[in-house]
């Protein structure tokens, strides 16, 4: 679906109200092949700031309402970023030391003063809907229907488990009030459950 086609069907305030209401229909992308896949999907059919989007949501865990601020010169030549959650209130220091080569790809030839993914329209960021709409177009070209904003958030959250086993750290790292939403958030929850029942009477 293209983006006219989209905002014909629906408008920015409800695209963003179906996302906030659809939390946990959106999925993680649960292995290297889907974050692959995904990736093509946003080179093929979106764009080079869409991309990297996508490549620094899923490797921070930020919120997207956190990263779309962002300017060049938060993160071009830094190994760390100092965020101030606007969720939450709370500050969050992120390692940018694993995504040098992609920032400073994709930085190349921007001034410090530009905002990191810049709307066409004016010296502002894109909106929360543009980046959700995005998102779902690339999710679309590989017939994917559960993608979102929160699919950034969810993949770091699902590999971030899966590699360290510590519910405990990323419920901090998430601000979650237990472990049990933090599990149902990353998709934990459902894989066990599906694992319970996957066997033949």
């Amino acid at each position: 679906m293209d983006e006219e086609k989209g905002s014909a069907l629906k408008s920015e305030g409800e695209l963003m109200k179906q996302n906030k209401e659809t939390t946990y229909d959106v999925q993680p992308l649960r292995t290297k092949e889907e974050i692959e896949e995904m990736k093509w999907s946003l080179r093929r059919h979106c764009s080079e700031r869409d991309y990297f989007l996508f490549v620094f949501g899923i490797n921070t865990g930020l919120r997207v309402s956190d990263i779309l601020p962002l300017k060049v010169g938060d993160i071009r030549g830094k190994t760390h970023v100092n965020v101030v959650q606007q969720k939450n209130g709370k500050p969050r220091r992120i390692s940018l030391k694993q995504l040098a080569p992609e920032i400073d790809n994709y930085t190349k030839g921007m001034s410090d003063e530009d905002y990191l993914f810049p709307s066409r329209k004016g010296n502002k960021p894109i909106s929360e809907t543009q980046a959700y709409r995005a998102l779902v177009k690339a999710g679309e070209g590989i017939d994917r229907t559960d993608i979102g904003t929160h699919t950034m958030r969810k993949t770091f959250g699902y590999h971030h488990y899966k590699r360290n086993k510590d519910i405990a750290i990323l419920q901090e790292i998430f601000s979650h009030a237990a472990p049990s939403i933090t599990k149902r958030y990353i998709g934990i929850t459902q894989d066990e459950i599906d694992e319970s029942i996957d066997f033949v009477l």
